[in-house]
């Protein structure tokens, strides 16, 4: 497949004349390199903010909203709309910056970019619906209702593994909701960034829609800021103009961002880490099953959060699945992520391929047994250009009390896919619930009973909980988000939006009396 040259592709954005881009080979100082995963090369140098930069862009950010703010809610849905039709002519140049950066195979670019259309169209609808309640008042000739303002300027931190799409989920809702965004990529992928960001703002510059005093731009609306965490990611995180943090990355990072945001009281979304599982009952569908669950552990290389990284076999459950499980795992084809027939792509870096390593280790040494990949599929790919690894399987014991070895409660961003099987449901649901994160969780199962008991509140204790389809793939409609270590945060569907907004409780008065509340008598 000829390679990915992102200048060529930022020429057909219509951003070949992009101030902070230029070829590696004339890299400055201080600069961010991109890398492609796939070689280990870099593709681009990128003129990072520092501090003082990034605090000029929330300045700016702040004060587009001040007028953003007074746009019609529906305006601001129409602004949005041309985004996402941007976006769709844009869908397969953008992808392949994806891939580039990110190592994503050509169908997963192209479904993120997907998603940021999918998510414009869906803030479009909602736009018009940003409704709040009408209550009724103890007192007579009195009204109470509530109602839903713009909050502010927001902070968006994303990472390396979803570079454009939990933007996108969080931009075009705050837009519509009528706050400005200032986005913080990860300094892995900043080429889609922007790309990303570019796009939105060659709208901005054309539509009539919205036309601030002359010291305000309209691109000024969605605002970006690439650089280091100890600079950039301090100043985004503790500056009070920002009054909301969303932020996806690992449990660390999002302790810390919690943390500082707490410290000034402001607000947090957090999407953090994920150790998801799959239960498999005797009575599952084994061909559904599978194929759930190779792309769950497969697809990103295991780089989602929503990745399937444990599969609870109840019974004899695994001994009817094992067959096709690694007949599947044989035919997976790991290589260039440009390449359509490739399935699997490589790892973000060589500290990734080393964290895999080290799990792979640690797994062994805790009495797992290697069913597929492991130490020996690491060291197959080793001289590979790139960061490549193979999936694999380790089937781990249980502790003495029936509970999960420790390399099993904690989450390796890599393809590690473990096995472990249990007496019943019951104690499948308690394995599954015995890791500190709560995101995504899954059942195949054909018992009504086994279904809704895993949905029960005796359950599942995960943010997403699904029947007969995999952990992975979740669609913009629903809230997405998970409980416990994953840090309780709600993105795209659903009522996310009222992250975005602040809600405001009015009682109106329309008689000429003034009885007070609870028959208080004041007199």
């Amino acid at each position: 497949m000829p390679a990915i040259d992102p200048f060529a592709v930022f020429a057909r954005l219509g951003l070949a004349d992009h101030h902070r881009l230029r070829p590696p080979d004339r890299a400055r100082p201080g600069d961010i390199l991109s890398h492609n995963p796939a070689t280990g090369l870099p593709v681009a140098a990128v003129t990072p903010d520092d501090e003082a930069s990034t605090l000029a862009t929330i300045a700016r950010a702040h004060d587009a909203h001040l007028h953003w703010r007074r746009l019609p809610a529906p305006v601001r849905g129409e602004i949005v709309r041309r985004i996402g039709e941007a976006f769709r002519r844009h869908k397969a140049d953008l992808a392949a910056l994806v891939t580039l950066e990110a190592g994503k195979i050509t169908q997963e670019g192209l479904g993120e970019v997907q998603e940021c259309i999918d998510i414009a169209d869906y803030a479009v609808g909602l736009s018009r619906q940003l409704a709040g309640l009408t209550m009724p008042s103890e007192r007579p000739l009195h009204r109470m209702m509530e109602q839903w303002h713009p909050l502010g300027a927001v902070g968006v931190i994303t990472a390396f593994n979803f570079p454009v799409a939990v933007w996108a989920w969080n931009a075009m809702l705050a837009a519509v909701c009528g706050d400005t965004v200032l986005w913080k990529p990860s300094a892995l992928t900043p080429l889609t960034a922007l790309a990303a960001t570019g796009v939105a703002h060659a709208v901005l510059r054309e539509q009539d829609l919205f036309r601030p005093p002359a010291d305000v731009r309209p691109e000024s609306i969605f605002q970006l800021a690439i650089g280091p965490d100890d600079t950039v990611g301090r100043a985004v995180v503790n500056d009070r103009r920002l009054p909301l943090i969303s932020a996806t990355g690992s449990c660390r990072m999002g302790r810390a961002v919690a943390q500082q945001v707490a410290a000034r009281l402001g607000r947090c979304l957090l999407e953090l880490g994920g150790n998801n599982a799959v239960i498999l009952l005797p009575d599952a569908d084994p061909d559904l099953a599978c194929r759930a669950i190779v792309f769950g552990a497969v697809g990103t290389a295991g780089q989602r959060c929503t990745t399937t990284r444990r599969l609870i076999a109840v019974g004899d459950a695994f001994d009817r699945l094992r067959p096709r499980l690694l007949a599947a795992y044989a035919t997976v084809r790991i290589g260039d992520p440009s390449d359509p027939g490739t399935l699997m792509g490589p790892l973000i870096s060589a500290s990734a391929r080393q964290q895999m390593r080290r799990a792979v280790e640690a797994a062994s040494a805790q009495g797992g047994t290697v069913l597929h990949g492991g130490l020996p599929g690491l060291q197959r790919l080793q001289s590979r250009p790139g960061h490549f690894v193979e999936p694999t399987i380790i089937e781990m014991p249980l502790t003495p009390d029936g509970r999960n070895p420790d390399i099993v409660r904690e989450e390796t961003f890599a393809p590690i896919l473990y096995i472990v099987r249990a007496r019943s449901l019951e104690h499948a649901i308690a394995l599954q619930n015995d890791v500190p994160q709560g995101l995504s969780s899954a059942i195949f199962t054909d018992s009504l009973r086994a279904a809704e008991s895993f949905l029960g509140p005796e359950g599942s204790d995960c943010g997403i909980a699904n029947v007969n389809l995999g952990t992975s793939g979740a669609e913009i409609g629903g809230a997405f988000g998970g409980e416990k270590d994953t840090g309780g945060g709600r993105e795209s569907g659903s009522d996310s939006w009222k992250h975005y907004m602040r809600r405001q409780t009015n009682t109106i008065n329309y008689g000429r009396e003034l009885p007070l509340a609870q028959g208080i008598v004041f007199a």
